[in-house]
C-alpha cells in the first residue's frame, strides 16, 4: 500500500460565537516542510499542532491555514470611537469632504481601532485539535486515493520491464552465437595459426566478461522486490527509490555488455520506462 504526498482537506466547525475552519494542502517533498499560518490567540496550540502534523503525515510540502470568524457581538477588535470623533473633527476643519470620506479617512489613522487579548480556553483548544485530526483524516484518504492511482501505474511499468526482460533471455542464445560466430571469422580472415585449446580458452574469458545472466537475475529479483514493497504499510517511498537505484543499475551493465541491436532496444525501453517510474516515486510517501 502507497500513499501520495498531494492531498487536500478541509473542516469547518462552530464553536460559540466563532466559525472555525482548517484547511491543509500537501505535496511532495523530501521532510515535512510545514507552513503554518494561524490566528495570534492560537499560537499557543502551535508546537501540538506540529507535532500531530508530522505524525499523520510523515513528510511533505505541508500548508496549514486556520480561519477564525466571529458571528456575533464579541468580536476582539472594536472601534475607539472616541478618537474616531476627534479625527473627524480635525479633517472637517482642514479638509472639504463629506462625512463618509472623513469617516474612512480616521478609520486608515492610527489608534482607531482597539485589540484586547482573547483568552483560549481548554475546550476551545480541544474543539481546535479535533477539527485539525478531521482534516488530517480528511487529507489522508485523499492521499490514499492518490496513492491507489500511483499503484496502478507502477504495477504497469513493471510488468512492461518484465515483458522487455523476457525478450532479452529469448535473444541471448542468438547473442552469443553471433559473438561467437563473430569471434571465430574475425580468427580466420588473419589467417594465423592458433593453438586450439588457447583460442577455446580466450573465447571462453571473453564470452563470460559479456555475460548477462547474473543480471537478469538480479534484475528480476529486483522487479519482484518492488512489487512487494508495494504491498507493505507506508512510508515506502524512500525504499523504493533506493530499489529503483538498484534496477537502473542492472538494466545499464546489460546495455553496456550488450552488443546486439535488438537487444539494446529492449534496454532503451526499459531505460524509458525506469524513467517513468522515477518521476512517479517522487510524490510518494
Amino acid at each position: 500500500m502507497i500513499l501520495s504526498m498531494t492531498g487536500y482537506g478541509k473542516s469547518e466547525v462552530q464553536w460559540e460565537d466563532k466559525n472555525i475552519r482548517i484547511e491543509i494542502r500537501s505535496l511532495n517533498s523530501k521532510t515535512a516542510d510545514i507552513n503554518l499560518r494561524i490566528p495570534s490567540y492560537l499560537r499557543e496550540l502551535e508546537s501540538e499542532l506540529r507535532k500531530r502534523i508530522t505524525q499523520l503525515l510523515f513528510r511533505g510540502k505541508i500548508d496549514v491555514s486556520i480561519y477564525v470568524e466571529y458571528n456575533g457581538g464579541n468580536a476582539p477588535t472594536i472601534i475607539n470611537s472616541g478618537v474616531v470623533s476627534s479625527y473627524m473633527k480635525q479633517l472637517e476643519a482642514i479638509a472639504e469632504a463629506s462625512e463618509s470620506e472623513r469617516m474612512a479617512m480616521a478609520l486608515r489613522l492610527p489608534d482607531t481601532l482597539n485589540s484586547s487579548p482573547e483568552e483560549l480556553g481548554e475546550a476551545e483548544k480541544k474543539r481546535v485539535i479535533d477539527t485539525l485530526n478531521q482534516t488530517l483524516e480528511t487529507l489522508i484518504g485523499f492521499r490514499k486515493d492518490e496513492g491507489e492511482v500511483l499503484e496502478q501505474d507502477f504495477l504497469l511499468r513493471l510488468d512492461l520491464l518484465e515483458q522487455q526482460l523476457s525478450k532479452i533471455k529469448v535473444l541471448e542464445p542468438e547473442r552469443k552465437e553471433r559473438v561467437q560466430t563473430k569471434i571465430a571469422n574475425a580468427m580466420a580472415e588473419l589467417r594465423l595459426e592458433v593453438d586450439s585449446n588457447r583460442f577455446e580458452q580466450e573465447l571462453i574469458y571473453y564470452l563470460e566478461k559479456l555475460d548477462i545472466t547474473e543480471e537478469q537475475v538480479r534484475l528480476q529479483n529486483h522487479l519482484s522486490y518492488f512489487r512487494d514493497v508495494l504491498k507493505n504499510e507506508f512510508p515506502n517511498g524512500k525504499k523504493l527509490g533506493f530499489i529503483t537505484q538498484e534496477i537502473g543499475r542492472e538494466i545499464n551493465t546489460i546495455g553496456s555488455k550488450a552488443n546486439h541491436a535488438e537487444l539494446q532496444k529492449c534496454v532503451v525501453q526499459m531505460k524509458d520506462e525506469l524513467e517513468k517510474v522515477k518521476e512517479q516515486l517522487l510524490n510518494v510517501l
